[in-house]
């Protein structure tokens, strides 16, 4: 079976992680991986810091991702600043139904830019399924803050190994190397969660491989 290894060096310390190996494209991935209450965890930060690092451009922010795109009006507008583009206007009603309408014309919206949505419905969203609305957040990511990296015919999947190269550039002795989205997102989101978060602190070594 083929793993991936990471080797995180600090001093003279060294930290070793093997995990299975997962497939993960574009427009799917495995949503088995939710199910660890650790991960689910980890995301529900790194995609709220995401989120808010955009949303505060428009003046406003989420507390509890979940929750907050419940009515579909943060997630308009999340949609609107990350594309620079205008959504329909939404239905400003309270009731269940303006809400599944605003999720859906935010769906539709990625769907317009050729995302594939797997198994996630507006009324996921507007019920509060967080780990339905985490993939929902990591798929708008992958394809808004990933796939939109492109020098001359660089893939999608090339793409998300030179935007782990550009964050990781002004740590002299970091490499990351063979990075072809052929990992879980628990390691793609720890690179994508200490970025958001600023926790590199001097790395002596940081080699990411993946066989």
């Amino acid at each position: 079976m083929t793993t991936i290894e990471t080797q995180v060096q600090y001093s003279t310390t060294t930290y070793m992680m093997t995990t299975e190996d997962y497939m993960l494209q574009e427009d799917d991935w495995d949503r088995d991986l939710l199910l660890d209450p650790a991960w689910e965890k980890q995301q529900r930060k790194t995609f709220t810091a995401w989120c808010n690092s955009h949303l505060r451009k428009a003046g406003t922010q989420i507390e509890n991702i979940e929750e907050d795109f419940r009515n579909g009006l943060k997630l308009m507008l999340l949609l609107e600043v990350i594309s620079g583009e205008r959504l329909p206007k939404p239905d400003k009603g309270k009731m269940r139904f303006h809400k599944i309408a605003n999720v859906n014309k935010a769906l539709d919206f990625i769907c317009s830019k050729g995302v594939k949505l797997v198994s996630i419905g507006a009324e996921e969203i507007v019920d509060g399924n967080v780990k339905m609305t985490l993939g929902m957040i990591w798929t708008i990511i992958l394809r808004f803050a990933i796939q939109d990296i492109s020098v001359e015919e660089t893939s999608a999947k090339e793409g998300l190994l030179l935007w782990c190269q550009r964050k990781t550039a002004p740590y002299r002795n970091v490499n990351v190397q063979n990075f072809h989205i052929r990992t879980t997102p628990s390691v793609t989101s720890t690179l994508l969660s200490r970025w958001l978060r600023s926790t590199w602190t001097s790395p002596r070594c940081w080699t990411l491989r993946i066989s």
